[in-house]
């Protein structure tokens, strides 16, 4: 038996957590979604799912396995796709999300020239920052920003965004300029909208990514206009530096905390793994893997 076609069937029950319904979606019988999973726990020599009468739940190896395996599973099926020709013209309708603050980077000249080298693909663009669900929300592809994981998805990553934490001149001179990200617990911050309940801001120190829970003082979910809020003085900012590029080169926002600023935040692709994902969306990946470079999204 293929040793992808193994992993195949056990990323169906991983995702299901069910036998049952991993052989009702693969369309083959719970005994030979059983004798799958067997046979690729003895070819490793460790078990990757813990079995009970009322569910299925990943072990240690079984997590490792479902993260390393997703760019496998899709890359054979992209290279099956091509070398049986069914990598057709791309057409038809593909549903993007993309977050707020896009608009003011290369995307929107990128998008743009995309769409113009094809002309039978059109785009439903919805632009949000909020959580998106790709089967439920009818949604080919979502755009982010951020420290994404998801094992449920395919992720690319297409770009590193460098970010920026600044406010103006005054504020520093009134609250004082920090030396260290644990100082920003004192600070009054313009934060985005957390679902987590809290407001963080993310540091890298040592060499590793970290979160400093802050005041907020002021929440959005749009990334310029905390920018615009920043310039009144009301507060600190973290973002992406392309936002604030202009206001950081003519002074009126003074960047603070450059060497713990993290260096793992990315402009994402996320989409959902399905058995033939349409040539219009390999196009519009690869299309933006090529176009989209650091200096259309850093600073």
């Amino acid at each position: 038996m293929d040793s992808l076609q193994l992993i195949h069937t056990f990323r169906e029950v991983a995702a299901r957590g069910s036998f049952s319904r991993a052989a009702t979606r693969l369309r083959i019988s719970k005994p030979t979604v059983s004798k799958h999973v067997a046979e690729l726990e003895k070819r490793f020599d460790v078990r990757l799912l813990n079995r009970s009468t009322r569910a299925v739940s990943l072990t240690d190896a079984g997590q490792v396995l479902l993260e390393r395996s997703a760019p496998l599973i899709e890359m054979a099926a992209l290279t099956r796709a091509e070398l049986q020709g069914h990598a057709s013209r791309p057409r038809g309708r593909l549903r993007v999300t993309a977050p707020y603050g896009l608009e003011r980077t290369a995307f929107p000249d990128i998008l743009g020239e995309y769409m113009r080298s094809h002309p039978d693909v059109h785009i439903s663009l919805r632009v949000t920052n909020g959580a998106v669900d790709l089967v439920e929300d009818a949604c080919d592809i979502a755009l982010r920003l951020g420290r994404l994981r998801n094992d449920n998805l395919i992720v690319r990553r297409l770009a590193r965004v460098d970010w920026v934490l600044c406010a103006t001149p005054q504020y520093w001179a009134r609250r004082g300029m920090p030396a260290h990200p644990e100082d920003m617990r004192t600070h009054e911050v313009l934060s985005f909208i957390s679902r987590a309940g809290r407001a963080l801001l993310p540091f890298e120190v040592d060499g590793q990514a970290c979160e400093v829970p802050v005041t907020s003082r002021m929440e959005c979910n749009e990334p310029s206009a905390l920018v615009g809020i920043a310039l009144s003085g009301l507060g600190a900012v973290a973002v992406p530096a392309v936002l604030a590029r202009p206001h950081l080169e003519r002074g009126a926002l003074v960047p603070v905390l450059r060497d713990f600023m993290p260096r793992d935040i990315w402009f994402h692709a996320a989409y959902a793994q399905r058995r033939h994902n349409s040539a219009a969306l390999r196009s519009l990946l690869g299309f933006l893997e090529r176009r989209i470079a650091a200096p259309a999204l850093a600073c």
